[in-house]
C-alpha cells in the first residue's frame, strides 16, 4: 500500500529518542528500584481548584462542540493576561486555542513552512522539535548552542545558517534541556535578522513561569517591532502542573491567527469546553503552584551542582529556569548514551542521554529536577559513584 511522505519523514523521529526512558519504566514496573530523572513532569498534582473547575463544568453540561478558535471565556482570559503583561492591547482575535504546546507548535509550523523550506533551531533542542518541523515538510537546520555562551542562541551563528530557503527561526526560551534564557539584547539582534530576511520567529515559552530567582524572561512578542512576525506557542502544562489536560494556545498577529484558524478547524475543530473553562479560571489569577516549583527546582539544581560539578570528570551547567539540569560527562570518555545506559544498568538511575536532544549534545546528560530532595541526593551519590568507577578504571 502507498503512504503519504509525512510517514517517511517521521519514521525515525518518534519514540526512539525516549528508548532509555521506556526501558527504565519497564524495569521499574518489573520491580527494579529505579530512580527516575527522565521526564519533565511537575512534581505536584494539578491544583484541586482546577480539577474542581473542570468537573463542575462537566456537571454543568459543558461537553458539547466548541469552535476552531477557542471558547469565549478562555479567549477573554488570554487577552487580559497578555494585555496586562505587555502593557498594550492584545486582542482575542490574536489567539488560537489548542491542546498543549506540542500541538500549537505543530500547527504554527504547518501554517508558515512548506516542503523544501528550512527552519533554524538551536541544538540541543527538545526531542520532538525535529519531528514537528519535518511534519510540515521543512528541514531543521541545527545551530549549535555553545556552553561557553550559556547555551543561548547567538545571532552570528544564526546569520551563518540563513539561506534563501529559510522560513523561520525557532526560539525556545527558557530552554529545554539547558534552562538557558535569551537576553533582551540577544533577542533584538536575532529579531533584526528576522526582519532583514523576512523570517518568522516561533517562540516556545512553556517554561516562562518557572524563572529562577535573580533571572528575567522576555518574549520577542513583547517587542512591538517583532510582534507581527512572532508566534508564541505555550500552555499551562508546566506553570499550573496540568500536563494531562492538554490545553495551550498560539498567539500571533490577527492576520496570522486568521490564517491559522482554518487549519485549526481542520485538525481539531475546537478544544473541550470544560477544559477551556478550567483554563480560563486558572489564567485569571497567578498559578498557585509555580512559585513552589521554582523554589524547589532552583534548590535541586544547586544540589546537583554542589554534589557533582568538578568531581570525577563531571561538569554541571547551572540552569536559569525550568525543571532540568544538564551534566557534561565527556571527560569520562563515554558518550551520553553509553554513560546513561551503564548508569541505569549498574546504579539503577535513569537519565536522558544528551544525544536525544541534538547532534551537538553528545556526551551530556539531561536530569529532571522533579524528584524529591532526598531522591536527588541519592541520585547524585550514584552518578558520582559510577563516574568515580570510570576514573579508577582509566
Amino acid at each position: 500500500m502507498r503512504y503519504a511522505k509525512i510517514t517517511d519523514r517521521l519514521s525515525t523521529l518518534g519514540g526512539s529518542k525516549w528508548a532509555l526512558h521506556s526501558r527504565a519504566r519497564a524495569l521499574k514496573a518489573a520491580g527494579e528500584p529505579i530512580l527516575e530523572f527522565t521526564i519533565g513532569e511537575p512534581d505536584v498534582p494539578t491544583p484541586q481548584t482546577m480539577r474542581d473547575a473542570a468537573t463542575a463544568a462537566i456537571a454543568a453540561g459543558r461537553t458539547g462542540y466548541s469552535n476552531g478558535r477557542g471558547e469565549p471565556a478562555l479567549l477573554k482570559a488570554l487577552s487580559e493576561r497578555y494585555t496586562a503583561r505587555l502593557g498594550r492591547r492584545v486582542g482575542e482575535t490574536q489567539f488560537i486555542c489548542l491542546p498543549g504546546t506540542q500541538t500549537a507548535i505543530f500547527a504554527a509550523l504547518k501554517a508558515v513552512a512548506d516542503e523544501g523550506d528550512e527552519v533554524i533551531v538551536g541544538d540541543p533542542m527538545y526531542a520532538t522539535y525535529e519531528a514537528v518541523v519535518a511534519a510540515s515538510g521543512a528541514k531543521v537546520v541545527p545551530v549549535a548552542l555553545r556552553p561557553e555562551k550559556g547555551f543561548r542562541l547567538q545571532a552570528a551563528d544564526v546569520a551563518a545558517a540563513i539561506t534563501p530557503r529559510t522560513r523561520a527561526i525557532f526560539l525556545n526560551s527558557p530552554h529545554n534541556p539547558t534552562g538557558a534564557i535569551l537576553t533582551r539584547d540577544e533577542i533584538v539582534v536575532i529579531g533584526d535578522l528576522a526582519k532583514q530576511h523576512d523570517l518568522w520567529l516561533i517562540s516556545d515559552e512553556v517554561y516562562e513561569d518557572l524563572i529562577f530567582p535573580g533571572e528575567s524572561f522576555l518574549s520577542p512578542f513583547a517587542l512591538e517591532d517583532l510582534a507581527p512576525r512572532t508566534i508564541v506557542c505555550t500552555s499551562i502544562s508546566k506553570s499550573h502542573a496540568a500536563p494531562g489536560f492538554r490545553t495551550g494556545w498560539c498567539l500571533g498577529s490577527p492576520e496570522f491567527a486568521a490564517r491559522l484558524l482554518p487549519l485549526a478547524e481542520t485538525m481539531l475543530f475546537g478544544n473541550q469546553p470544560f477544559i477551556a473553562d478550567m483554563t480560563a479560571a486558572a489564567l485569571s489569577a497567578p498559578s498557585p503552584v509555580a512559585a513552589g516549583m521554582v523554589e524547589r527546582f532552583a534548590k535541586r539544581a544547586k544540589l546537583f551542582h554542589a554534589a557533582l560539578d568538578g568531581k570525577a570528570g563531571l561538569r554541571v551547567h547551572k540552569p536559569q529556569a525550568g525543571m532540568f539540569v544538564v551534566i557534561d560527562v565527556r571527560a569520562t570518555g563515554l558518550t551520553g548514551i553509553e554513560f546513561a545506559t551503564a548508569l541505569l544498568d549498574q546504579q539503577k538511575v535513569a537519565v536522558m542521554p544528551g544525544e536525544s536532544f541534538g547532534q551537538s549534545f553528545g556526551g551530556w546528560l539531561r536530569v529532571s529536577l522533579g524528584q524529591p530532595d532526598d531522591i536527588c541526593e541519592e541520585g547524585c551519590r550514584r552518578i558520582l559513584s559510577y563516574a568515580e568507577t570510570l576514573r579508577k578504571a582509566a
